[in-house]
């Protein structure tokens, strides 16, 4: 039976933060659809909104069972999603040099966004259910560092550094909030610090390029650097209220890189200048804000560790995003939420979305 309380708890302010983050999204990735760039597909914003609308349709269906369904089907999920990742591989369709893909009918589905709440599901349940008073032990992660270190590699491999890295960072944020016993995170803050020079040597050659170009852009402007170059110039430009909608110059020759995914925000920035830009993060925020709520007032450790993997989902995706456009970061290929083009991502970031309402409604509920 249907309970009232469901109503009550239901969260109006995610679902409206969901629609106006989508529509900022689909106003920007017309901009790029309208500068007339020869290599896209002038209707890929409509594919978007296709996409936009079969996630909220799986968002609307998720609140019809309890989120702890979750907990029960997590290895299921986890190795599904493994198997995937396995399957692109194999079968994936490569995209610019980069085997990332897997095409299921006349779908094209990415497997590593899939994997993101895939990780974040199987390390609630884990860490649910073995909770330590003084925090957990080096032995105590060695099964949730295995878990997370499967499908970082099979990530890596594809190549998707970015992606990788945002797996990382979530489990990591997951890990410090349940808590780690002090010794045990002394030693895991130095094994870090330890391995960077020696992952270094593991990275490929376009990824220590744009390590280094980085860290002085200048050294290659008309080739690894250009791409940070041009952002930095269209987001500048834009000055505090931008070029106007549609009147981007940066945008609109072409000068911008991968305008429609990973360098999108530097579009939005020169054309609503610093006041839209400031809207954008200050929306995000709120969403962000919303889910650590949501996690605060759960009574469940599961639904609290849930949402707290979801909320650093998104952070760091747009912290690396948005890090990246302005030269804060090296170049990954990390889309922002929302608003980047990418079917997968929109689908899976509202998905994420409707579990955390999910979470909302359920919290009153001790069983």
């Amino acid at each position: 039976m249907f309970d009232r309380k469901f109503i009550q708890y239901f969260d109006w302010v995610l679902l409206g933060l969901v629609l106006l983050l989508s529509c900022l999204g689909f106003i920007t990735l017309y901009s790029v659809a309208a500068a007339g760039e020869a290599t896209l597909d002038k209707m890929f914003y409509i594919k978007q909104m296709v996409w936009f609308c079969a996630g909220l349709i799986l968002m609307v269906l998720s609140f019809f069972f309890n989120y702890k369904l979750l907990n029960r089907w997590a290895y299921t999920i986890y190795a599904v999603c493994i198997l995937l990742l396995i399957a692109v591989l194999f079968l994936g369709k490569y995209v610019s040099g980069a085997q990332r893909w897997l095409m299921i009918g006349p779908l094209s589905i990415q497997p590593s966004e899939l994997i993101k709440i895939a990780v974040i599901i199987i390390l609630a349940r884990y860490y649910s259910k073995h909770a330590y008073t003084r925090g957990f032990t080096l032995r105590n992660l060695i099964k949730p560092a295995i878990l997370v270190i499967i499908p970082f590699i099979l990530i890596v491999k594809q190549p998707d550094l970015g992606t990788a890295l945002v797996i990382f960072l979530i489990a990591a944020s997951i890990t410090v909030f349940v808590k780690i016993e002090r010794r045990s995170f002394i030693y895991i803050i130095i094994s870090c610090m330890t391995a960077f020079p020696v992952v270094w040597f593991f990275l490929k050659e376009y990824q220590q390029r744009r390590i280094l170009t980085f860290i002085n852009p200048e050294r290659d402007p008309l080739g690894a650097g250009y791409h940070i170059i041009q952002s930095k110039i269209a987001i500048g430009s834009g000055m505090i209220t931008g070029k106007g909608f549609l009147k981007g110059t940066q945008n609109a020759l072409s000068f911008l890189p991968e305008q429609h995914t990973d360098f999108i925000f530097s579009v939005l920035a020169e054309e609503w200048g610093l006041v839209g830009s400031v809207f954008l993060i200050f929306l995000l925020l709120i969403l962000l804000i919303r889910g650590l709520n949501v996690a605060y007032g759960c009574r469940d450790p599961f639904g609290t560790i849930l949402s707290v993997g979801i909320s650093a989902m998104i952070f760091w995706q747009v912290a690396i995003n948005i890090g990246m456009v302005m030269g804060l970061m090296p170049v990954v290929g990390v889309p922002l939420p929302f608003i980047s083009y990418g079917g997968s991502s929109i689908v899976v970031t509202i998905v994420c979305v409707g579990i955390l309402m999910n979470v909302s409604m359920r919290r009153f509920m001790l069983e």
